[in-house]
């Protein structure tokens, strides 16, 4: 094979599949129609499950500590406070999205994964046991031979389009326009609700000024290209009633509420993460959390399976935890879109959330949700916590944080390295949940809750294969 694994798209969900790839020991090569990064920061916020996960692995380490947080957070535009929740994360922390990309691509490149720009893919042709992809590149056409193709090349994935992916949902009905403006002095806005519309607006600290803005009633328009900026400045000022044509466009893009997931996230050799598998509107940052979270699921799965550790069925797993996450977050960015771009009709329910939204057991389970960590998988789902949880990452301490951080799962028991040996990838480490031993997957979460020998050899046996 050229490359065990091929991913399609170099945006942070494909920049963080292709380290975790290479953290399981896979040979990996990332194909990018872009020949530079975009440099648009249209992705700035991340959730504090993505942050444990970025400690997992080092890479808030390699920011030089944890980058700048806001514990505000919202349900379709109505105040949420993030505080007190379980986790050393707790709230919205904001990095720029070219600079999350330059932080993944340094860890997955450091790692060994071979990313290559200006390259185009026009066809897939699966094989029974590879895909050759095909493409244009900067010299000229290219063909791929691999295992395994992954597709992370946002909403309007080729990759999905090319492997034949049915992708049931609705088509936007109602729009935000949205740019970066340098120039311009207008006060921050936080979703203030005018008689028009919506309006948000923040100086970000390089002066420039994000600015997004909805009229109520306004439909989504069929778009085969980015609004202009006089767009944007004569639905502001329509709204707000401020002028904006003084100010110079850094860029301009406009999202609706459109909501599609793939019916499979896995046809055979071929699978989808991401934007690629799941298309929503971008509320409260849970659209790139969804996609980096879906590619930390992945990797250590398609890793395992791409160098011939466990067998094929463990990719059936991804689509099984993944979609029903994804579902979930989809329901949950509709409900907020209702709220937050409804017009004076909504009134009455916005006053009715607001005082729910107040409660202490509401807002608890709305802040988790925003957080990313409420997520469990599989059968733990009915089980009793934390089986099929995230484990936070203080119950690991120092050992089982480094294996961790090496791709490895990790047994915590209370005998620590006296311990059984369950897999050779799989440490043991002193440490318990509630006094249990638990079996933790790479990517953080419990596969396993108890001491019974049988039962931890069977369940190291089905997350991880066959010991090498």
């Amino acid at each position: 094979m050229d490359a065990p694994v091929v991913i399609v798209g170099a945006g942070p969900v494909g920049l963080m599949l292709a380290g975790e790839l290479r953290l399981g020991g896979a040979g990996v090569r990332v194909l990018e129609r872009l020949a530079e990064p975009s440099g648009e920061s249209r992705a700035s916020t991340l959730n504090a499950r993505t942050m444990e996960i970025f400690d997992q692995r080092g890479l808030v380490e390699r920011l030089g500590g944890p980058p700048p947080n806001d514990m505000r957070g919202h349900f379709g535009g109505i105040p949420l406070d993030l505080s007190g929740t379980p986790t050393p994360y707790p709230g919205q922390w904001k990095l720029p999205q070219p600079r999350t990309e330059e932080l993944l691509g340094e860890w997955a490149s450091g790692l060994g994964a071979e990313v290559r720009r200006g390259v185009r893919v026009r066809a897939l042709r699966p094989g029974p046991d590879h895909v050759e992809v095909e493409a244009d590149g900067p010299g000229g056409p290219t063909t791929v031979r691999a295992s395994y193709v992954v597709g992370c090349d946002g909403e309007e994935s080729t990759v999905r389009r090319l492997g034949g992916f049915a992708f049931p949902g609705r088509d936007a009905r109602r729009e935000l326009l949205r740019a970066d403006v340098a120039g311009v002095d207008v006060p921050d806005r936080r979703f203030e609700r005018h008689p028009e519309g919506l309006a948000i607006a923040a100086r970000r600290p390089d002066g420039a000024t994000r600015v997004m803005v909805h009229a109520f009633g306004r439909r989504a328009r069929e778009r085969t290209a980015a609004p202009g900026f006089d767009e944007v400045v004569e639905v502001w000022k329509r709204v707000v009633g401020e002028d904006l044509s003084g100010g110079t466009p850094l860029w301009v893009n406009a999202f609706g509420d459109t909501a599609r997931q793939a019916e499979r996230y896995r046809a055979g050799r071929v699978l989808l993460a991401g934007d690629a598998a799941h298309r929503q509107m971008p509320v409260g940052g849970l659209a790139v959390n969804l996609g980096l979270q879906d590619a930390v699921n992945l990797g250590w799965k398609l890793a395992a399976v791409a160098t011939g550790r466990a067998p094929e069925e463990l990719l059936d797993t991804y689509h099984e935890e993944r979609h029903a996450a994804g579902r979930r977050t989809l329901a949950a960015i509709g409900a907020q879109t209702e709220v937050l771009l409804g017009g004076p009709e909504t009134g009455a329910l916005r006053t009715v959330l607001a005082e729910l939204v107040g409660m202490p057991r509401v807002r608890g389970r709305l802040a988790a949700s925003a957080g990313g960590l409420d997520v469990r998988y599989g059968t733990g789902s009915d089980g009793p916590p934390p089986l099929g949880a995230h484990i936070p990452p203080g119950a690991l301490g120092g050992a089982g944080a480094a294996a961790l951080r090496a791709g490895r799962g990790v047994l915590l028991h209370p005998d620590g390295a006296a311990g059984p040996v369950v897999h050779d990838r799989v440490e043991t480490v002193r440490g318990s949940v509630d006094g249990a031993p638990v079996l933790v997957r790479p990517d953080g979460h419990a596969a396993y809750v108890g001491g019974d020998a049988d039962g931890l050899g069977a369940a190291a046996r089905r997350w991880f294969g066959g010991p090498v």
